[in-house]
């Protein structure tokens, strides 16, 4: 079977949606399918090499092109040459390293447009697209890589005959961030859009009730399928020289980091847990400067910072490294995540997790045995957990180690592609 994925690129640093693709397309492949991915917008950053041919090369709706086509009806008639030259990965990845791009507050009107797909003012963009998806990759079931994507599929299904699947995780966060009138704009035009699509791939079934109610969506085109890993390198290490607290996300305050801090400086001056340490890993843009910036000033004023360290944008083999340092990890997300990848890295690395009562937080962690739940956006109650935990390591880490063969038998990126295969094939059976 010939599967293309369409996937976001950020052009400079690690997120969810390209791990989890890759990952996918890697499971994919070991189970004989011929599978492409094909980034949008900027390059893809992926933790290790992409292996397969023609994996991320070419760049389509590239980031420069598709805002001046926003902006001007006279970039709609560029010569291919200079949209090529616009195109390139290494001006992309320059200009994504000095921008916020990928802020919300910034990008109402472009993801309105980016939704209405061939109503919207990137069309010579999607013409592209589905030129080459008809004429050279010939796909028998092409795969949108976010909800965000859905305005493509229209278009892509009348120029290939193929059939278009969508993986739905975080969408939600995003349009609420948009300002109005882009907020109800984007959710009215991809409830329309989504109508488009054959198939719908929720990656919980929290998040799936939610888009389900969200985009009123058939009951009988939603499908769970959870999130897998590569599990290849993820082993539990020796238990770490000092009691540590790791966090393993993009360094924003949507995902807690402000909220963990501050619980790590009431552990501290506790002193029930001595040299505690706390390790911040994970994405970080130029958009998220001055926040870290701001948290290096809270525990310089606290004198905690040579206890802190922060570790961006780390490779795979950095992040397992990373994880095997930890006593306990915590990304305590202010909103309802759709998954959360870090809890199965954690825990494949035997290391437990404190995670908020919300999103799919206690479904995950249901699953999979391996963590304790807290209060939302309370540091306090953070703090109590997390101190639990440090204070019953052995334990904790026991209770971490059954997790762990759990995710190996139900979270690996091949049950993931194991599922996704069979939708595909039902999905063709039934278009």
């Amino acid at each position: 079977m010939r599967i293309i994925q369409i996937v976001p690129g950020t052009g400079n640093f690690h997120c969810g949606t390209c791990l989890r693709e890759h990952a996918l397309a890697r499971g994919l492949r070991r189970l004989g399918q011929d599978v492409l991915m094909a980034p949008l917008y900027l390059p893809l950053v992926l933790e290790r090499e992409a292996d397969g041919e023609g994996d991320g090369r070419a760049i389509f709706f590239g980031g420069v092109n598709i805002f001046l086509q926003q902006k001007s009806k006279l970039f709609d008639h560029t010569p291919r040459w200079l949209d090529r030259w616009l195109d390139a990965p290494a001006l992309l990845r320059r200009l994504a390293e000095r921008s916020g791009s990928t802020r919300a507050s910034q990008l109402g009107v472009m993801t309105v447009s980016m939704l209405r797909g061939d109503e919207g003012r990137q069309n010579k963009e999607l013409a592209r697209l589905c030129a080459w998806l008809a004429k050279e990759a010939r796909p028998d079931i092409v795969c949108l890589g976010t909800g965000l994507l859905v305005g493509l599929a229209r278009r892509i299904k009348s120029a290939t005959g193929a059939a278009v699947m969508c993986t739905l995780h975080g969408e939600d966060a995003f349009l609420d961030g948009l300002p109005e009138p882009y907020r109800e704009q984007a959710w009215s035009t991809m409830r329309a859009r989504a109508r488009d699509v054959d198939v719908l791939l929720p990656v919980s079934r929290y998040y799936g009730d939610v888009m389900t109610r969200r985009l009123e969506l058939p009951q009988e085109r939603v499908h769970v399928v959870h999130n897998g890993i590569e599990l290849d390198g993820l082993e539990p290490g020796p238990p770490p020289q000092h009691p540590t607290i790791g966090f393993l996300a993009r360094m924003c305050p949507g995902k807690g980091l402000a909220t963990l801090a501050d619980a790590y400086l009431i552990l501290r001056s506790r002193g029930r847990v001595a040299d505690l340490k706390l390790r911040i890993a994970g994405a970080k843009t130029g958009s998220d400067e001055a926040f870290v910036r701001e948290l290096r000033t809270k525990f310089e004023a606290a004198g905690a910072l040579d206890d802190v360290t922060f570790a961006p944008n780390l490779d795979r083999e950095q992040k397992v490294a990373f994880l095997r340092t930890l006593t306990v990890l915590s990304v305590p997300a202010t909103y309802g995540e759709a998954f959360g990848l870090y809890i199965l890295e954690a825990l494949a690395c035997a290391v437990p997790v404190v995670q908020p009562r919300h999103g799919a937080f206690p479904e995950v962690l249901a699953a999979t045995g391996g963590g304790t739940l807290c209060n939302p956006d309370d540091a306090e109650d953070l703090a109590a957990v997390l101190e639990k935990t440090l204070l019953t390591p052995e334990s904790s880490r026991a209770e971490a180690r059954r997790a762990r063969q759990i995710v190996v038998e139900k979270f690996s990126a091949d049950r993931m592609a194991r599922q996704v295969l069979d939708m595909c094939e039902k999905t063709l059976r039934e278009v």
